[in-house]
Parts: structure tokens; C-alpha cells; sequence
């Protein structure tokens, strides 16, 4: 009852309750929204004790910081510009049923909490889950019917436009009959097509405003009254924004150019500061903030009319170029393998590990039964020297664990769905102009071959952007930091020659027409089989590592199994310290994996 806006949200045996508080008597001085989005799940909402040895909830797992940057990423748009107020949105989980969906939940019940509260927010924002299973799409499938699902998709939006999609291929084994005695496993990755996924995405943007205006009505008799609060203005005088654009457009224009090259660049500021100090300014006594923002608003329009009106990029490229790529491999000796990944000023060190099954990270979830494995893991990390800034390495933040997750994604449905050992990548970002998670995905696609892990087929990414003019648009392939910063659109698309295997958009101007994001598809896969060529070039010099692991597999006689473990372990044991291996042996059927 003390915060803002707040909801119980239950659907048979699941409860959430989410709340906001918004400090509107402590506004910070910069333009920006400072939201935080906290999304935590009690154990005993499954009547269950906390794994480990501290018995309280504490460090957010994965899921949980992953859930509250969808949540994030989906409301935040909602706030009006200027809005500087701390606020919190703080959803959790007090009751679940093991096949409930948590993160389509805890969105709603986040949105439902910000439209009743007293904030200026005047939409609800729902999201919706589509699964392929047998053929066929299931709107807000459970979760044991995902478990047969070839595809998840996650769309969260309005009424009226899509804000947020987040999508994966679900890969799948099947045996195939070759001749009347002879079947065969065939491994499929199920990347899907750029036709198909706008299907998709139609039939979820249907259902999505179906349930918003639902939404809408019915929590009309709960939502309170708007605080009347001062949003920050910008006070910029056209007047100064034309003497910058008449005066300083060359100055600018070179530092557009200089900016094509670094992601951080301060020398805006330096022009602010050149303006500032010209007989006009002094004269008029214009504060430096306010120049800094008129150079900041000419920058803006003379990147996006460049783009518009002339079909040209600041670094010299036309919308659908990709800049250069270059691709090393196994250049860390001791590694069992590594991809250098250089695309632009974006490079990527992505290194891969090998293990057996006891390497896997144990996990658990609130809606499982119990500790769960997983043998494939994706480690994304971004040092501030990556972008010229001078600031120490701590903990993993939401940002990396989120870039990593995608990788993920992007990669798992490529690797044999029979492969049972643990992998580890672990990309190390050496420098960043645009989609560092791109990369990581290319170059984990060619550490996953140079070590020997079987896969269908390599995965390519390409991050893309969009300008929108009036009636006029462009969309851009591989866009670097300036054009993420001043576009409209940044969207990550990953897959085969065929199909993708995982994207994810967020859509800054509100909504996306259908034929807009298919021809955005479209052009993503042109810039994602140029890279791929490429990489298939590159993946024939492969040279495997001296470092890698030798394995051998085979079977013995299961009654000979006792003898070779010996009394209490000693016969095995011996082995695996004399020969210094590793020893996987089963019991039932015989097969034993030496590494």
C-alpha cells in the first residue's frame, strides 16, 4: 500500500505480486530514465529449502537477472521523455506451479502494477510465447508442451506495437529409416525461415492486442490518478541549434567520421567546447551544456540524413555493407581451441573448453524437481578497455550475462543433440564499434569446429538497424555504436544458410509493420551468408590445437565392468592416475570413453 502501484497476480496455483515506487520529490540531474527492473524468485513459493550451503535467497541466478532485463527492455520505452524520477519495479514470486511460464507472467503483472500506478504511463504492455509443436504454432504453450516445441518465441508489446522479441531454434534428433533393416539418427537444427518467423510474430502481435486492450478495460476502475509531475525539458533554442548546423557542420561531419571508428569518442565535446568560445556565444552568454546539446542534435541529423537522402554511411558504406572481416584460429597453444573474430573495430576472442559430464554447471530452477546440468555454457565479458574507458573489471553485469545468453542461443541448436560432454566458451571482448555479441557468436561457431565439437552447421550473426524518415526508411546491415545510438531499430539475427537459429529486437520508435521487419529479414540474411562464406573459408585452414584432448570410445563385456572398477574403485583408480586419463564407464551397457 506504500508504493505507487502494486498487483497480485495469481493463475491457478501461481502467485506474483509486483509493485512500483517512483521517488518523485529526488529527480536526478541527467536526461535519462533511471529505472531499475528486479525480478526474484522465494524458494519456498515450491516448497523448497535454497540450494547450497547458506539456506536464504541470495546472488540472483541466471534466470532471474535475464527475466529482469526482458522486463526492462519492455516497459522502459512506456516512460515519457524527460521522466528522471527513481523508480523501482519490483517483481515476485510467491506461489508457482511447475508448469507455469514465469516470464510471460511476470511481465504482465509488472505492466498491470505501472498502468494502475499514479506514474504517467497510459499503455499496458503484455507478452505472449509462441511454440512450434508437431508442425503447428501453440500461442502460450506450458512448459512441458514446450519441451516437444521446436521454436521459442517471446514477443512483448501494446495495443498498437511491438517492443521486444526474443527468439531461439529448439534443435531435435530423429531416426530415419535408410533401408528396410537400416535406420539413422539425423540431428536437425530447425532454424527456421525469415517467412516463416513473420508468421509467427504476426500471430503473436495479434494476440498480444487482443489481450492489452482486455487489459485496459478491465484494470480501467483500478488505475489512479496521474501525479502531475515536471518532466525534464530540453531547452535548446532553435536559433542555437541553426548557428551550430551553419557554422560547425564540417567540424562535426569529420568528427562523425572519426566516430565510424571508435564507439567512445569525446571529440563533440571538444567542438562544444571551440563553440563556446567563438565572439557568439560569449556575446549571448550560452551556457556549454546547452551547445554540447545542439552539437549533439546536429550530429543526430546529419548522420540519419546522410543515410536517408544519400543511401550513405559515416564510415563510407553503403546500407547493406559489411565491414572487413578477418578470422584466426587456435592462436592460444595451450587453449584447447580459440577464434580471433575481427569485424571493423569489433573483435572478439572467443575460447573453448572441454570437459566430461562432471565439468557441467549444476543449476536449479524454481519450476524443476530438482538439480538440473548444463553441459553447454556460453561466457561473454566486456573490459572497459574494449571501448577506451578507464574503469576496473568486476562482477559479470546484467548487459554481459545477456549477450552471453544470446550466444547461447544462437549456437546450442547447432551442436549434436547426442554430444554429451561439456563445452565452455568464453569470449573476451578486445575491442567494440556495434554488436560485440555478434561476434562472439561467429567466432563460437568457429571455436566449436576448431575444437572438434560436432556440429550441423557453422552460425553466423549480423546485428542490424534501421532509419526511419516520415515515409522514408533504411535499413541498415552490421551497424557500428554511432548508428545503434542515433537509429530507430537494433535487432541481432543469427542462423544457417537456411534459417535462423536465434534473434533479438528492440524497437525504439514504438511500432514495426510486418513488411518493414520481413524485408530487415531479408537483408539480414544476405549479410549473414556473406560472413558465413567466410567462415567456411576459414574453417578449412582449421589446424587442430596440440592442446586438445584425445578420446577413445569402445565397449566391453558389461560382466567384465566390476573387474575393471576392482574392489572399492582400486583397479580403475590406478588406471586413471598411472595413465593420467579420465574414465567414463557404464555400467549396464559397457561403454567406456577415455580422455
Amino acid at each position: 500500500k506504500q508504493s505507487n502501484g502494486s498487483v497480485l497476480l495469481t493463475v491457478g496455483n501461481t502467485v506474483l505480486m509486483a509493485t512500483v515506487v517512483s521517488e518523485f520529490d529526488n529527480p536526478v540531474s541527467e536526461d535519462f530514465t533511471p529505472l531499475t527492473v528486479q525480478y526474484i524468485e522465494k524458494t519456498y513459493a515450491a516448497a523448497k529449502f535454497a540450494g547450497g550451503f547458506i539456506k536464504r535467497e541470495g546472488k540472483p541466478s541466471d534466470f532471474e537477472t535475464l527475466t529482469s532485463r526482458v522486463i526492462d527492455r519492455s516497459l522502459r520505452p512506456l516512460f515519457p521523455k524527460g521522466y528522471v524520477f527513481p523508480t523501482t519495479i519490483t517483481v515476485m514470486v510467491l506461489s508457482v506451479d511447475l508448469d507455469a511460464d514465469l516470464q510471460v507472467l511476470a511481465l504482465n503483472a509488472a505492466s498491470a502494477a505501472l498502468y494502475t500506478s499514479n506514474l504517467p504511463v497510459k499503455k499496458s504492455v503484455c507478452a505472449t510465447r509462441i511454440g512450434k509443436i508437431e508442425g503447428e504454432l501453440v500461442v502460450n504453450p506450458s512448459l512441458s508442451e514446450m519441451e516437444n516445441s521446436t521454436l521459442d518465441l517471446f514477443i512483448a508489446g501494446t495495443s498498437k506495437e511491438l517492443l521486444m522479441i526474443e527468439m531461439k531454434a529448439v534443435s531435435t534428433s530423429e531416426m530415419v529409416e535408410v533401408d528396410i533393416e537400416n535406420f539413422t539418427k539425423i540431428h536437425n537444427i530447425n532454424d527456421i525461415s525469415e517467412v516463416e518467423l513473420v508468421e509467427a510474430i504476426s500471430v503473436a502481435s495479434d494476440n498480444i492486442s487482443n489481450i492489452n486492450n482486455t487489459y485496459e478495460k478491465s484494470f480501467e476502475f483500478a488505475k489512479q490518478e496521474i501525479e502531475d509531475v515536471e518532466l525534464m525539458e530540453t531547452k535548446i533554442e532553435n536559433s542555437l541549434i541553426e548557428y551550430v548546423e551553419n557554422n560547425y557542420s564540417s567540424n562535426i561531419k569529420d568528427a562523425i567520421k572519426v566516430m565510424a571508428k571508435k564507439e567512445r569518442y569525446s571529440g563533440l565535446n571538444d567542438i562544444a567546447k571551440l563553440i563556446s568560445e567563438d565572439e557568439h556565444c560569449i556575446a549571448q552568454e550560452i551556457e556549454l551544456k546547452n551547445i554540447r546539446e545542439a552539437v549533439e542534435i546536429v550530429k543526430k541529423k546529419i548522420v540519419r540524413t546522410m543515410i536517408i537522402e544519400e543511401k550513405l554511411r559515416a564510415d563510407g558504406r553503403g546500407p547493406k555493407d559489411v565491414r572487413p572481416i578477418t578470422i584466426e584460429t587456435n592462436i592460444l597453444p595451450a587453449a584447447h581451441s580459440s577464434c580471433l573474430f575481427t569485424r571493423g573495430e569489433t573483435q572478439a576472442l572467443v575460447v573453448a573448453t572441454l570437459g566430461n559430464n562432471k565439468d557441467a554447471q549444476m543449476y536449479e530452477t524454481l519450476t524443476s524437481k530438482g538439480n538440473e546440468n548444463e553441459s553447454f555454457m556460453v561466457h561473454y565479458n566486456f573490459p572497459g578497455f574494449s571501448v577506451g574507458e578507464a574503469k576496473p573489471i568486476f562482477g559479470v553485469s546484467r548487459r554481459e550475462l545477456g549477450h552471453g545468453n544470446l550466444a547461447k542461443r544462437a549456437l546450442e541448436s547447432s551442436i549434436d543433440k547426442d554430444y554429451s560432454d561439456t563445452v565452455r566458451l568464453v569470449s573476451e571482448i578486445f575491442e567494440s564499434n556495434g554488436s560485440s555479441s555478434m561476434a562472439t557468436v561467429c567466432g563460437g561457431s568457429m571455436a566449436l569446429k576448431a575444437a572438434g565439437v560436432p556440429t550441423k552447421s557453422l552460425i553466423a550473426g549480423v546485428a542490424m538497424g534501421g532509419i526511419f524518415e516520415d515515409d522514408k526508411y533504411v535499413v541498415l546491415t552490421d551497424i557500428m555504436g554511432l548508428e545503434d545510438h542515433d537509429g530507430d531499430m537494433d535487432f541481432k539475427v543469427t542462423g544457417t544458410l537456411e534459417g535462423i537459429t536465434a534473434l533479438q529486437m528492440d524497437i525504439k520508435l514504438g511500432g514495426i509493420a510486418l513488411d518493414v521487419l520481413k524485408e530487415a529479414l531479408e537483408q539480414a540474411k544476405e549479410g549473414r551468408v556473406h560472413i558465413l562464406k567466410l567462415m567456411e573459408e576459414a574453417s578449412s585452414e582449421i589446424v587442430p590445437s596440440e592442446a586438445l584432448p584425445l578420446i577413445e570410445q569402445f565397449s566391453i563385456d558389461p560382466s567384465k565392468v566390476l573387474a575393471v572398477i576392482g574392489k572399492a574403485g582400486s583397479v580403475i583408480r590406478e588406471i586413471i592416475e598411472k595413465w593420467e586419463v579420465s574414465i567414463d564407464l557404464d555400467k549396464t551397457s559397457g561403454n567406456v570413453k577415455i580422455t
